[in-house]
Formats: C-alpha cells, structure tokens, sequence
C-alpha cells in the first residue's frame, strides 16, 4: 500500500464525503428540511464518519487510528438506522433511502477492511518512530 499523507487522501474519507453529500441533497430536497431533529441527527451521523476518519489519522498512532474508525464505522450504521426513519415516516423515497443505505453499508465494509489491515500491518505509527525525539 502506497504511504498516504493526507486524511483526505483515504478512499473510506472520500466515501464518507459523498455520504454527507447525499445528506445534504436530502436535506434540500425533502421534508427532512423541516424535521429539524431527524435532519439534525443525520447530518451529524453523516459528518461523524468523515471527521472521526480524519481524527484518526491525525493521531499518528495505529491503534488510535482503529479506534476512531471503530466510532466512524458505528456512525455509519447509526445513519442507516436514521434512513429507515426517515423512510418509516415518509420523509424520503425507497430510493433515496436504498442509495444511503447502500452507500452506508459500502463506507462501513471499507472501513472494516482497512481495519483489518491496521490490525495486521507493522506499522505502529508516526509518533512511534524512533527518529521522532519529543
């Protein structure tokens, strides 16, 4: 795997980009604009998973990494569960809420995966390095 060095460079944060925007059109374009708790609520969720990727890595510590991905890839099914809801009261169409929900399941399968390479790689981390002198 190539050295990557910058948050934004992480295929599971450009993912989990694209699900805050799919959030937002929601937002735009249903009554979710209204309902100001289940809108509050997902965008919050959407935004969890990006940002808690991106805290993760600048942690420069592989365990640490894990472990804010572990509250993104929660955050991703918290998302879903919100979908259904919106769904239930129909806020949105099947098709807007298959199209999250498919884009939830793939964001938290992708970042299970990287999960597992973490856990199986050597690398511990930038602060972890011996050349650091703090």
């Amino acid at each position: 795997m190539a050295a990557i060095k910058r948050f934004e460079d992480l295929e599971i944060w450009q993912l989990a980009r694209e699900i805050c925007q799919i959030v937002e059109e929601l937002i735009q374009t249903t009554e979710l604009k209204i309902n100001f708790t289940l809108r509050n609520q997902m965008e919050a969720s959407s935004g969890s998973i990006m940002d808690n990727i991106a805290e993760g890595f600048g942690r420069d510590g592989n365990k640490e990494f894990q472990h804010f991905l572990s509250i993104a890839k929660g955050s991703s099914e918290e998302l879903k569960s919100q979908s259904y809801r919106a769904f239930d009261k129909k806020i949105i169409t099947i098709e807007q809420h298959y199209k999250l929900n498919e884009a939830c399941e793939l964001e938290k399968n992708k970042i299970g995966a990287f999960m597992h390479y973490l856990r199986n790689s050597n690398f511990k981390g930038q602060k972890f390095n011996n050349n650091n002198k703090q």
